[in-house]
């Protein structure tokens, strides 16, 4: 492949026409201040630190969701939050730069499925609103919870309350902060998915603002049914050819497809070379 010119993106992405989708491998690089190791945030690292670094059945190996399932149906639903609250609530993780230029350019709305609180904490000294995704309780219709940001410190408040021009952190996958709050095994997915189809799970602020808009995914891989159905769900409304960009070296026949199918074109360049010149450009533009 050529060069690719980001130059359009990177702009779009300061505008907000253009509106940055967070998968795992966003965070390569992340690593622990003391240990030195990596942070887990793809299916494979969180399912081995799940289980103590120990691989599990081929079978539940194969995604996290399902791991997830076994160990809850085993230890309780209660082990898996645990976990995920432990592994992503401290402030042991070095910075990505990418999330820094995202913070420096003072993006307007971004969707991020990983579960760590690197860009709550990055955009914690500005006014912003987080939504999180929830599943499997009871007491509402919705499987989404809004704050605030107000002082470093986060609100409950009704999506109604949301003004146009608020910063968005759209986590659907969960977080620690400001309460663990986490969708994690098949059931949690089951539940979200289904009420992200019937239009439950995202509030009306977002879908208003997400109309016509475009989208480029970093670290994303499409290669499991959970990925591919959240993905399809959130980008509802997207811009017409194209529907956005979806950066990755070498996809898979599967891939190819999907993204065909969603109006994705495929730019197949390195991650982490995309990722630093998206840096790069993104805080020169801001």
């Amino acid at each position: 492949m050529g060069p690719v010119d980001l130059s359009h993106i990177v702009s779009g992405i300061c505008s907000g026409e253009i509106i940055p989708y967070l998968g795992p491998e966003a965070l390569a690089g992340v690593v622990h201040s003391e240990t030195g190791e990596p942070i887990p945030a793809d299916s494979e690292s969180l399912i081995l630190a799940m289980n103590g670094g120990k691989p599990m059945a081929p079978k539940l190996m194969y995604e996290f969701p399902r791991a997830a399932m076994n160990l809850e149906l085993k230890k309780g639903r209660s082990f898996v939050n645990r976990f995920l609250e432990q592994t992503y609530s401290h402030g042991c993780w070095s910075l990505s730069p990418l999330h820094q230029a995202l913070a420096d350019a003072r993006i307007p709305y971004i969707v991020d499925v990983n579960r760590d609180t690197q860009l709550q904490d990055l955009y914690a000294d500005r006014p912003h609103v987080l939504v999180v995704g929830i599943a499997r309780i009871g007491g509402t219709d919705y499987r989404f919870k809004v704050f605030r940001c107000v002082e470093g410190e986060y609100i409950e408040i009704d999506q109604a309350e949301v003004s146009d021009n608020e910063a968005i952190l759209f986590k659907p996958m969960g977080t620690p902060d400001p309460s663990p709050i986490f969708i994690a095994s098949d059931a949690d997915y089951v539940d979200y998915i289904t009420e992200l189809m019937g239009g439950f799970a995202v509030p009306d602020f977002i879908k208003e603002r997400r109309l016509g808009k475009r989208y480029v995914s970093l670290g994303l891989r499409y290669t499991r049914d959970t990925e591919r159905m959240v993905f399809s769900d959130l980008i509802y409304g997207a811009a017409a050819n194209p529907a956005g960009w979806a950066i990755i070296e070498e996809p898979t026949p599967k891939e190819r497809r999907f993204c065909a199918s969603k109006r994705m074109e495929i730019l197949e360049s390195s991650l982490d070379a995309v990722l630093r010149d998206m840096s790069k450009n993104i805080t020169a533009s801001s």
